[in-house]
């Protein structure tokens, strides 16, 4: 299969600038239809609205897709997929709920279990974000041109983000180890992006996570390259597991403390 990222990556931020779209109408409506999962995360009617104008897109790129919303695809059918779309078309729901805006549209392709295209859209905020390794990470906001994103030159950790509705005892422990940082908090997959914006260098999460949460962000951190690694063993994140659970992680673009 010839793969060009660059028209897959304009096709990914259309396929979420209308997911957004379909999104927001329901954002704007008295009824999101809140449901809960059996692991009583919520569900609304943008969850699914996304999802479906997502599909619209990608299915005409002939790249088979794993969504969250999507029906479950056994691992013995999907790990042998070289390439696939990665779909969160909703991630913070419980932002969205709250009608805090820090909710976000995920769009990743994966190749071998790497993120290789990563779009972020925040439709409220009027936020894109998308990289690959070919163009590098960018931003636009609203109508504007986009520009380019670029890490700082310099290795320090003056800030780290953390979650707004997950912080653990690990967390907490790893804050410690740099007393001097500021601390900002922020929902979903937005956490990344404060990273690939410079205004912060470090990301721990030792929550919970699953792929389609992490995945269009590391693939945007990743074409500006930063890292995404796992604390148990300092490796990549990866994608397409049997379990498609995360472990904990760290995304940084700066090197990090010697435990």
């Amino acid at each position: 299969m010839h793969i060009d990222l660059e028209e897959l990556t304009k096709i990914a931020v259309t396929a979420a600038q209308s997911a957004g779209k379909e999104i927001m109408n329901v954002y704007r409506s008295t009824d999101f239809g809140v449901e809960y999962k059996k692991d009583d995360s919520p569900l609304t009617k943008a969850d699914q609205a996304g999802h479906d104008a997502i599909m619209a897109y990608l299915k005409d790129t002939g790249i088979l897709v794993l969504s969250e919303e999507g029906k479950d695809i056994p691992y013995e059918t999907r790990k042998d997929w070289d390439y696939f779309w990665m779909v969160d078309p909703l991630d913070g729901t419980k932002e969205f709920i709250k009608k805090s805006g820090e909710f976000t549209v995920n769009i990743a392709l994966i190749h071998q279990g790497r993120s290789v295209i990563g779009v972020v859209y925040a439709p409220v905020l009027g936020w894109m974000y998308w990289g690959n390794g070919k163009e590098g990470g960018w931003k636009q906001e609203g109508g504007q041109e986009p520009i380019p994103l670029t890490f700082p030159e310099e290795d320090e950790i003056k800030t780290l983000v953390v979650s707004l509705s997950h912080q653990s005892p690990e967390t907490k422990s790893f804050m410690e180890n740099y007393p001097e940082a500021d601390i900002i908090s922020m929902g979903s997959s937005l956490k990344f992006m404060l990273l690939a914006e410079g205004k912060a260098q470090v990301y721990p999460r030792f929550a919970p996570t699953m792929e389609w949460d992490t995945a269009a962000a590391h693939g945007v951190v990743l074409a500006m390259g930063g890292q995404v690694v796992q604390v148990e063993n300092n490796r990549p994140l990866e994608y397409n597991k049997e379990n498609l659970l995360n472990p904990s992680f760290i995304a940084s673009t700066v090197a990090l403390k010697e435990e």
